[in-house]
């Protein structure tokens, strides 16, 4: 079966329902703390825009962005990673842009489009606008500006962190692909699929040539699953080897630890901050990674491409931007001598949008629970139309 072919169907998938993703989104939205706003700029990729603002806000206040994947809206991607109950337990603001099936009938974000993949342009520059109007309504810290995604969502992070590196801190990219491999559906689909290696000079140049930005770049941490099937897992190393070049740091990790059960590679500058990381979560298909954090909470519900494995992948990204000192500096802060008294258990400040679950931590790590198979995978489904199609033997 060529590419070329498989392109051509994939073009048809519009018209073809029983190969459009199902809406996993669906029920989603009624419970969600998330708001809808409107109003709020130029959104040229006419993408919808939802926020979540806690009560009490950590100063300098901060702002991460979430991009959903492929057939999730932005409430139900909140519900499955758990963000705005982290947001809720450490004090910062969200906006989860929403792609419409106008622009993309799975709902994906078109992460390689070139309309919606340069600065001031389609979808980059409505996610650009969103970001805007939270720092002018809610006081935000230009310099405390994040942003993650999963899947087609983590492309689109690649994307922004491409055309806007001056806007964000950091970023972190699940199951994403690298910015610049791909400017029309037939270079997605081999990037997905088959994640051709590129000298790293190469995929720094692609950052480059999208803005005159030179630099200090922001940081990135990378997560995949090395039994992705939708999305090659050779896309992780890419993304590394791309930011690697920006950062001008070697191609060998300066520390490589297991956190969680999982291997960790880490870089860092001449100060000791840690400017790219990579998670391989071995044995996980295409998804985010759940688990239990630090904290004895459990962030985020299982789904569609939401992956029980034994670490909270949300947890970990707002520890890499920043985000999780704020509550234990505020008790430290306001502590006062007291009788000792029998520890509460931790509860979920969000409970509708997380789970607790009382674990053994020490079980966890010793054997963290991994997936075989998510319970929707792209390519399988691709691959059986194709077949029953005739296209395919």
């Amino acid at each position: 079966m060529s590419l070329a072919r498989n392109v051509d169907l994939l073009r048809r998938l519009p018209r073809m329902e029983g190969l459009r993703l199902p809406d996993f989104g669906a029920g989603a939205d009624a419970s969600s703390p998330l708001q809808e706003v409107t109003g709020f700029g130029d959104n040229p990729g006419a993408l919808r825009m939802f926020a979540f603002v806690p009560s009490q806000l950590q100063t300098p206040r901060a702002l991460v962005v979430v991009l959903h994947g492929c057939g999730q809206t932005a409430a139900s991607y909140d519900l499955g990673a758990g963000w705005s109950a982290l947001a809720h337990h450490y004090g910062f603001a969200l906006v989860m842009p929403e792609q419409q099936r106008i622009n993309n009938a799975n709902t994906c974000f078109n992460w390689f489009n070139p309309e919606d993949t340069a600065r001031d342009s389609g979808e980059a520059r409505s996610i650009r606008q969103m970001v805007a109007h939270m720092v002018g309504a809610h006081r935000i810290d230009p310099r405390r500006i994040y942003i993650t995604g999963l899947s087609a969502g983590g492309g689109m992070t690649s994307v922004m962190l491409a055309t806007y590196p001056e806007v964000f801190a950091a970023g972190a990219i699940i199951a994403g692909l690298p910015y610049g491999i791909a400017s029309n559906l037939r270079e997605a689909l081999d990037g997905m699929f088959h994640s051709p290696e590129r000298p790293e000079r190469e995929l720094g140049d692609f950052v480059r040539r999208a803005t005159g930005h030179r630099g200090p770049w922001p940081k990135v941490s990378v997560w995949h699953g090395s039994a992705d099937r939708t999305v090659n897992p050779g896309n992780a190393s890419e993304i590394v080897k791309q930011w690697l070049d920006l950062h001008d740091l070697p191609m060998t990790p300066m520390a490589e630890t297991v956190i969680d059960g999982y291997p960790r590679q880490a870089w860092w500058n001449k100060d000791g901050e840690t400017l790219v990381e990579s998670y391989a979560i071995t044995g996980m298909a295409h998804g985010t990674p759940l688990g239990l954090a630090d904290n004895d909470q459990r962030y985020g519900v299982e789904g569609a491409f939401l992956i029980e494995a034994g670490i909270s992948s949300s947890y970990h990204i707002a520890k890499f931007f920043g985000l999780t000192g704020w509550i234990q500096e505020a008790k430290t802060a306001d502590a006062k001598p007291a009788a000792p008294a029998k520890a509460a258990p931790v509860r979920s400040p969000a409970p509708h949008l997380a789970r607790t679950i009382r674990v053994k931590v020490a079980e966890e790590k010793a054997a963290p629970k991994r997936q075989q198979a998510s319970r929707f995978d792209l390519g399988q489904i691709i691959t059986r139309a194709l077949t029953a199609a005739g296209l395919m033997k």
